[in-house]
């Protein structure tokens, strides 16, 4: 009965030892069923690859690289990713000038440089009127230095309706719903806005006033 038990007892460990070399020789950048999405992701696993087993939504809300992925490419896995920056407190659009920038998801850092680029003319006549300062919005971000990354943007307005959709109103992220934040989309004068309160202007951008302060939302690319 005891040699039995002996028999039984070195079994088990070398059953645990074969476990373990298993695990051990799964690469730590291949997909691991046993971990999260998130755990995946920040061992380094390949966006591709993660899809090929979840669903594209399983990635929206996660914090990564400096925001909360909110749109992924499904064709060559690139991500981008919002966060709030609203800490500076409300900021001027900048120079007033007619200008039309993209809608579309993914243009935010064509868009910004747009209107960084806009605001070096002589914006004066023509229904113009010139800021003065390089303390706006857009010039701030172009410029910015942020957790570990310098890419910044102010995304554009279908870009700020993905945030709301794929992370703010999953209760992911960190926006602030009592702000009116800047989107990097213009038509002529008009720039778009929108907040994030449930309430009021949740998850519908508008058409707002470059004259009016409003918070700034950044985000940024990762390919």
């Amino acid at each position: 009965m005891r040699h039995s038990k002996l028999v039984l007892f070195f079994s088990l460990i070398a059953l645990n030892c074969s476990k373990d070399e298993s695990v051990d020789l799964i690469p730590q950048n291949a997909y691991n069923i046993e971990l999260t999405v998130e755990q995946n992701l920040n061992n380094g696993v390949d966006i591709l690859d993660i899809l090929e087993v979840n669903d594209i939504s399983s990635l929206y809300g996660i914090e990564y690289n400096g925001g909360f992925i909110f749109d992924v490419n499904n064709e060559d896995g690139s991500m981008i990713v919002a966060t709030d920056y609203s800490q500076i407190g409300s900021v001027a659009w900048g120079d007033v000038f007619s200008l039309d920038t993209s809608t579309e998801i993914g243009s935010g850092d064509s868009n910004t440089q747009m209107i960084v680029d806009g605001n070096q003319n002589d914006n004066s006549a023509d229904g113009g009127f010139e800021f003065g300062s390089d303390d706006y919005a857009f010039k701030i971000v172009n410029d910015l230095e942020y957790k570990d990354n310098n890419d910044w943007f102010i995304p554009s307005r279908d870009s700020m309706k993905a945030i709301f959709d794929n992370v703010h109103s999953q209760g992911f992220g960190n926006f602030n719903e009592t702000l009116i934040y800047w989107s990097s989309t213009k038509i002529e004068y008009s720039p778009y806005v929108m907040g994030f309160n449930f309430d009021s202007w949740g998850g519908e951008a508008f058409l707002g006033s470059c004259a009016s302060p409003n918070g700034i939302l950044i985000a940024r690319k990762i390919n």
